[in-house]
């Protein structure tokens, strides 16, 4: 439900509503706003009925939250969410990139590849440190070792690393030498995992799964924020479909749905979303004019040598010359490179 206070109501008016929510079994939510202040209690709303909240003064009226993704949903929350990512802002009218390799292979392709991409302005690196492969016989990442040359790297560059985590168990690890969590394709729908980082408070970038609606990768968000953790990414990455042109197939239309739907920031990774060098910059564009907020893009310092997918990866010089072609595009749609 959606309680909505009169212009007149104090913080300590709210705080007593807040009570009388949680007593009631129901999860209370505060957002004060410039006009009013509004409440959230999130839960069985047939619990709300039995306090009669309705009937309180200072409650100018309560609104039932219609979607099941109730505190990712902008009927819940109008203004956009903006997380902090190590100090780059995503989000609220910003656009951000973050580059790098799809794996961390050695510290110097690490340190070349971002030194590069920073160069270029890319607001944050990514690597994976471990790798949930299609084949057991493919690259699976360095593990504890990755971690930590991600972490050396993004302490010389002063750029936050982005990281995978495959288990709830790696979850403090790589809470320790990441900026924030990456939840892979393959995992959208491991709920233990979502549980495990929406009980820290680091940023996570949420990928959509290869065969996941767009509603399904909402649900996926509610589990995180339920748990206490609202710095939640979305990330638009390519859907399985009929077309075997590209590895997967890039659905834009998700965007506009998120931006509509949720409160949350939406980025898009065009280099999955692809699988093709030469198609992730247009889509890259694509996806900045469809409103996205920023993008997750491989690069590596020589692809040719890639451990893990090479043939989508950007070389240096070719993300040094989508960088300038985004701000175009970002500065006519009125955003702006943080």
């Amino acid at each position: 439900m959606i309680i909505v206070l009169k212009p007149n109501a104090t913080k300590a008016d709210a705080d007593e509503l807040l009570e009388l929510i949680e007593s009631a079994g129901l999860k209370p939510l505060y957002m004060p706003g410039v006009e009013r202040t509004v409440l959230g209690a999130i839960g069985d709303e047939r619990l709300l009925g039995k306090i009669h909240i309705e009937s309180h003064p200072l409650v100018e009226k309560v609104t039932p939250i219609l979607t099941s993704f109730k505190m990712v949903s902008r009927e819940l929350q109008r203004q956009d969410t903006v997380v902090d990512l190590g100090g780059a802002k995503i989000g609220g009218g910003n656009f951000t990139v973050i580059a790098g390799p799809c794996a961390v292979e050695a510290e110097e392709i690490m340190l070349a590849t971002a030194n590069a991409v920073k160069k270029s302005g890319a607001h944050g690196i990514r690597g994976g440190a471990y790798k949930p492969r299609s084949s057991p016989y493919s690259f699976q990442g360095l593990g504890l070792e990755g971690l930590k040359i991600l972490n050396n790297v993004s302490n010389q560059t002063g750029l936050p690393a982005v990281t995978e985590v495959v288990e709830a168990g790696d979850v403090a690890q790589v809470e320790k030498y990441a900026h924030a969590f990456q939840i892979g394709a393959r995992n959208m729908q491991n709920f233990r995992l979502l549980q495990a980082v929406g009980q820290s408070r680091k940023p996570v970038i949420l990928k959509r799964g290869m065969a996941a609606t767009a509603d399904d990768l909402l649900m996926s968000a509610e589990y995180i924020v339920s748990e206490g953790n609202g710095n939640v990414i979305l990330c638009e990455r390519g859907i399985r479909t009929f077309e075997t042109a590209t590895r997967n197939t890039l659905d834009l239309n998700a965007i506009p749905y998120l931006k509509e739907k949720t409160h949350l920031p939406v980025v898009v990774d065009p280099s999955h979303g692809t699988g093709v060098r030469d198609y992730v910059a247009p889509m890259a564009k694509a996806a900045a004019a469809c409103g996205a907020d920023g993008l997750l893009i491989e690069v590596h310092a020589n692809p040719k040598i890639a451990m893990s997918d090479g043939y989508q990866s950007l070389y240096p010089e070719q993300f040094d010359k989508l960088m300038d072609e985004l701000a175009l595009v970002v500065e006519a749609i009125g955003k702006k490179m943080t």
